[in-house]
């Protein structure tokens, strides 16, 4: 299997604003963020489908994600955390958490060709790091 983007990212050869890593789980931000600390959770086994991961493997992402979640909501001052699993941009398993108040936050959609604002996210993950 070929190491897909996320991979790379945790193999550290393409770098990351991450917020938090343990034995199985590495969280980083969304270069292209719905709203600023949307988060991806993503497992260090790379498996393409959230749903084929083996039940400790998923158990360990979802209790990361819920862990992260409540530390966004505690840390960024918003009432809401979605979670959004798509699974086709990436062939990697990952959840997106995205913080918001406001339903048309949430819905937002990030110009994903403009060029990401690499100092904010490091103050960002500066500021959100487990």
């Amino acid at each position: 299997m070929t190491d897909s983007l996320f991979t790379k990212i945790i193999k550290g050869e393409i770098p990351s604003h991450k917020i938090y890593e343990d034995e199985n789980v590495y969280a980083f931000l969304d270069i292209h963020p719905i709203q600023p600390g949307h988060t991806l959770v993503v497992p260090k086994k790379q498996v393409e489908f959230l749903w084929d991961m083996d039940d400790a493997d998923y158990t360990a992402l979802t209790l990361v994600a819920k862990k992260i979640a409540a530390h966004l909501r505690l840390n960024l001052g918003v009432p809401y955390v979605g979670e959004q699993v798509i699974g086709v941009d990436v062939p990697h398993a990952h959840i997106h958490l995205v913080p918001f108040t406001t339903v048309k936050e949430y819905r937002s959609y990030p110009d994903q060709t403009a060029d990401p604002d690499h100092e904010l996210l490091a103050q960002m993950a500066q500021r959100l790091a487990l």
